[in-house]
């Protein structure tokens, strides 16, 4: 009987330890907004510090941190806007504890019929990443989202 019990209670000590396994959730948030007086797309993406600080290999407290980011965002975003390729303007960045904040945008959008938009951040360093994108233009708010194998997306208005 007692051997019964110390079976019964190690088996849920196991169970209740492995239920409670501490996991990384992968995700980006990024809203992209038009506006229309100056024409341009503006892009505010949401990163964990410890995910950019490693696809980037640099520390996010360090002089040089923008600066990869820079070249990542770069490298890992691409827009064309009715078909043609736009140049990613970056804006900055901001380091905020747990979540890094980074500004971009593409200038020169009269108009948008479609937005064919490549975001692979953070895909090839964490297989399970997912990055979710919210596009505003005009009063009209399209959702996609990216993950590996699906790093390009298209929408219409």
């Amino acid at each position: 009987m007692k051997k019964s019990i110390f079976i019964l209670s190690l088996g849920i000590l196991l169970i209740s330890f492995f239920s409670f396994k501490d996991f990384d959730f992968f995700s980006s948030m990024t809203k992209v907004d038009y506006i229309d007086g100056s024409k341009t797309l503006k892009f505010t993406t949401k990163l964990n510090t410890s995910h950019i600080s490693q696809a980037t290999k640099i520390d996010p407290n360090t002089a040089g941190f923008e600066a990869e980011v820079k070249k990542y965002v770069n490298n890992n975003v691409d827009v064309a806007v009715n078909g043609v390729a736009k140049t990613l303007t970056f804006t900055g960045s901001q380091v905020n504890g747990e979540s890094v904040w980074v500004y971009y945008e593409v200038g020169n959008v009269s108009d948008i019929s479609s937005l064919k938009i490549k975001n692979s951040i953070l895909i090839g360093q964490f297989p399970k990443q997912v990055n979710i994108m919210n596009v505003t233009y005009k009063g009209n708010l399209k959702t996609v989202n990216f993950q590996k194998g699906k790093e390009t997306a298209e929408v219409t208005f």
